[in-house]
């Protein structure tokens, strides 16, 4: 039997095909997704050629309308930017930055969750304190801090350099106490198991058990708050961005193009903030969609 046919045959695939919602949550979100990983064959222009931008097309209302313009299908920017294309190429940053994240934050958040679980003792009572304490605080302020701190030890251009690295880490670090908390849970449970008990008696060391036999069976938790969390990422990255602390203007995602567009708002240019916010919330709830699907699909007691 082929991997596809075990794939169809799956329990996981029956339930996604049994909901409607999530049947287009999947479609929505590949749309969005294929459209920003192929943004330079698919986007109508390159909003960032400054050699192609034209002044005297900025402020161009969608082609549908009446001053509209059929080259620029959801309008222009105050620069003379397609806002399709900008999108385009802003959910491209948004989804990198959200994903690269959301893995930084699981693979940390796991590696803390199973050594305190497994390890116990004051081992588990130091890393869940810390948790604990970082918990009390929004995760949005925590990334604050983290790039507020970057950006006072180095300089402006070293920054600017490395913006997209600083946003990863800011974002990923101030996540990881769902996942710790969520491992260490389930490698309490795990841990007193028979296989676990048999592997420590034949000589197996701890990191081996750790990682060969406790974290296969604690990771399907762990991929439910990840596509959650993967939609929380994604809009943390937005506000960073909306607040002029995310990514350099030359870097815009979908947050950056929100804060440009805001300025705009009530003079009449509605186009420049409403699409780009509108493709925000559709990638988010899709991705959150996704994820309740996940959770239920993954929880024995619903089926």
């Amino acid at each position: 039997m082929s991997a596809l046919t075990r794939v169809l045959d799956s329990d996981l695939f029956w339930s996604f095909r049994r909901s409607p919602v999530t049947v287009a949550a999947a479609i929505v979100a590949a749309v969005l997704t294929l459209g920003a990983l192929f943004a330079p064959v698919l986007a109508p222009h390159n909003p960032f050629d400054l050699a192609s931008l034209d002044l005297m097309n900025a402020f161009n209302p969608p082609a549908w309308t009446g001053e509209g313009n059929p080259s620029f299908l959801l309008g222009t920017d105050d620069q003379g930017r397609d806002v399709l294309s900008a999108i385009m190429f802003g959910a491209r940053i948004s989804l990198l930055v959200g994903l690269c994240a959301t893995l930084f934050a699981t693979v940390f958040g796991v590696g803390m969750g199973l050594v305190a679980g497994y390890a116990g003792g004051g081992v588990d009572s130091v890393l869940m304190r810390i948790a604990d304490i970082q918990l009390t605080f929004p995760s949005i302020l925590v990334a604050l801090l983290v790039d507020g701190l970057v950006r006072a030890a180095l300089p402006r251009d070293v920054h600017d350099a490395i913006a997209l690295f600083v946003l990863i880490f800011a974002i990923g670090i101030s996540e990881w106490p769902k996942f710790a908390r969520t491992v260490r849970g389930s490698t309490l449970v795990e841990r007193n198991k028979e296989y676990v008990q048999a592997a420590r008696v034949i000589g197996i060391s701890r990191p081996r058990i750790m990682v060969s036999h406790v974290l296969p069976n604690v990771i399907g938790p762990v991929l439910v708050v990840a596509t959650l969390n993967l939609g929380l990422a994604i809009l943390a990255e937005a506000t960073l961005s909306f607040l002029g602390v995310g990514l350099p203007p030359t870097e815009p995602s979908l947050g950056t193009l929100i804060r440009v567009g805001n300025d705009f708002l009530f003079s009449g240019e509605w186009w420049i903030t409403i699409f780009p916010g509108a493709a925000l919330v559709l990638m988010v709830l899709s991705v959150n969609l996704l994820g309740d699907w996940l959770r239920d699909a993954l929880n024995p007691k619903l089926r």
